[in-house]
């Protein structure tokens, strides 16, 4: 059975598809009287007819309680830890068996003992091979064959260190990633595993992007 559209759910959709409205809705820095103004156009399209403005701000209020319940804002201790890597390259191919096979020698590229980096991130259809942007050139080589669909240098990788229990938390990642988002941070690609967020950014980013994984760590 068909049903109308109504206020609250057109509002709710509209602001789940704006990741930055949310964020702004969760920080509490927006005002529902002006936001109200800015998406009503939209609602009343949908909705065929005019919307009462009141409306829009009471769906916005209740849109808000359900985001503040759902992602509440995690502080980052102190033992949390920032690094950074810079002069980074990220190459992307399509994956195939053939890739496999290369695999060992593009291993043996990388110097682990002089603290190098290589990452492998394996798709359903590609592989991304981001390391040191000094071995650009032999990673390439060893590529031969391979369908190249990306490559970019002068990257970063931000290393983000948290402690284990953090792992069991819920909203932990989101919050770090709209915290960059909100800070204008493009990411590249993400590296995760059990206590490390690995963020691969441009190189034009890399100063916003500690920052605002600093203001994390220290509760701001």
């Amino acid at each position: 059975m068909y049903k109308m559209p109504t206020i609250s759910h057109i509002t709710e959709k509209i602001v789940s598809s704006r990741p930055l409205l949310q964020e702004a809705i969760i920080e509490d820095i927006v005002s529902f009287g002006s936001v109200a103004e800015k998406i009503k156009p939209d609602i009343e399209k949908e909705l065929g007819k005019e919307a009462k403005l009141s409306a829009i701000v009471m769906a916005l209020r209740r849109i808000a309680e359900n985001l503040s319940a759902r992602s509440p804002k995690k502080r980052f201790d102190y033992s949390s830890e920032i690094s950074m890597k810079t002069n980074i390259c990220d190459i992307g191919i399509i994956k195939t068996h053939a890739f496999f096979s290369k695999m060992k020698s593009i291993y043996s590229i990388v110097d682990y003992e002089q603290g190098d980096a290589l990452n492998i991130i394996q798709g359903n259809n590609e592989v991304s091979i981001i390391a040191n942007e000094r071995y650009f050139d032999k990673i390439k080589k060893a590529l031969a064959g391979e369908k190249i669909i990306r490559q970019e240098k002068s990257l970063v990788i931000v290393s983000l260190n948290f402690p284990k229990e953090y792992v069991s938390e819920p909203g932990v990642i989101a919050t770090i990633t709209r915290k960059l988002a909100w800070n204008g941070v493009n990411l590249i690609e993400i590296i995760l595993t059990f206590k490390e967020l690995n963020c691969v950014i441009n190189k034009k980013d890399a100063t916003k992007a500690y920052n605002a994984l600093q203001e994390l760590i220290e509760g701001s």
